[in-house]
């Protein structure tokens, strides 16, 4: 027979339980609703920059300017080096949300492998960085403090070497991978190429309105953007990252106290179960007693 006092410490135990994912699913809805607005706001401006940016690559074609560093649109169909940059969170307790993104990480790591093409590995965020270290893969670079609180300075200064290491030849492409917001129950593994920019899409593209003249300093004009473009990027993949773990939180935090709330029943009805057996029991051996004085 079941141990009433075990089975009322379970279900003590359960509705802690309960009431702490109920408090973290509350906690994470209201930091997805802040995350979510500053995460609009951020793509608007991130589509700006890149109109803008597809302005000055069309006006760069139309006028065919000299001196301009072309590394940053050139299409490399058999690249050696590949960087790939991911972001995951720096906490769990987020149902799939990091796995997703590690799974495509490793995905992406296999096809270039078997391509015999290099990868260097930079990682964002402590649960992807702590994944790939303690299965001894490699990483280039690091941090793990920035996906729980992003910061353009900080992301700033992480891919500045980055677009630095392209630049000088040392890598031929660059890949930003992380898992996106894209509503409150669901969560998108987003993979993008900042660098080189893609030449293809500008075959079609109408010429730059706003840009009607050749440019006076092409090159410094396009270093100038092409880094920030990278840079927002970069720091725009952070806010959607988060946003989307906190809706993946929320989500696993709902899921959590559900199945509190079940198991708290089961518990309730096999508490029930073994009262009415002891007090069974209990008559039984009384009835009994009386039975044996007569």
């Amino acid at each position: 027979m079941a141990n009433l006092k075990d089975i009322k410490r379970q279900i003590k135990s359960v509705k802690n339980t309960q009431k702490t994912t109920r408090a973290m699913k509350l906690v994470s809805t209201a930091k997805l609703k802040r995350t979510e607005e500053l995460a609009k706001k951020s793509k608007v401006y991130a589509q700006k920059l890149t109109e803008l940016i597809d302005d000055i690559a069309c006006s760069i074609k139309k006028y065919k300017a000299g001196g301009i560093d072309s590394r940053y649109f050139e299409s490399i169909k058999n690249p050696v080096i590949v960087d790939i940059v991911f972001v995951t969170a720096d906490k769990g307790l987020c149902g799939g949300f990091n796995a997703q993104t590690i799974k495509r990480v490793k995905s992406l790591i296999a096809d270039f492998k078997a391509k015999k093409v290099k990868v260097r590995l930079r990682g964002i965020g402590k649960k992807g960085v702590e994944y790939f270290r303690f299965n001894e893969i490699e990483l280039h670079d690091s941090i793990t403090d920035l996906s729980a609180s992003p910061d353009y300075d900080r992301a700033a200064k992480f891919m500045d070497s980055v677009i630095e290491g392209f630049v000088n030849g040392e890598t031929d492409s660059v890949i930003v991978v992380h898992n996106g917001y894209v509503n409150m129950i669901t969560q998108e593994v987003k993979e993008a190429k900042v660098l080189p920019i893609d030449p293809e899409y500008l075959e079609n593209k109408e010429q730059p309105s706003a840009m009607e003249q050749e440019p006076e300093d092409d090159e410094e004009m396009l270093n100038t953007l092409v880094y920030k473009y990278v840079r927002y990027s970069m720091y725009y993949a952070l806010i959607d990252s988060l946003a989307a773990e906190h809706s993946a939180r929320m989500q696993a935090m709902d899921a959590a106290t559900n199945n509190a709330k079940e198991m708290v029943g089961k518990l309730s009805t096999k508490y029930n179960k073994a009262r009415q057996e002891s007090i069974t029991t209990e008559l039984i051996e009384i009835i009994s007693g009386m039975e044996a004085l007569k």
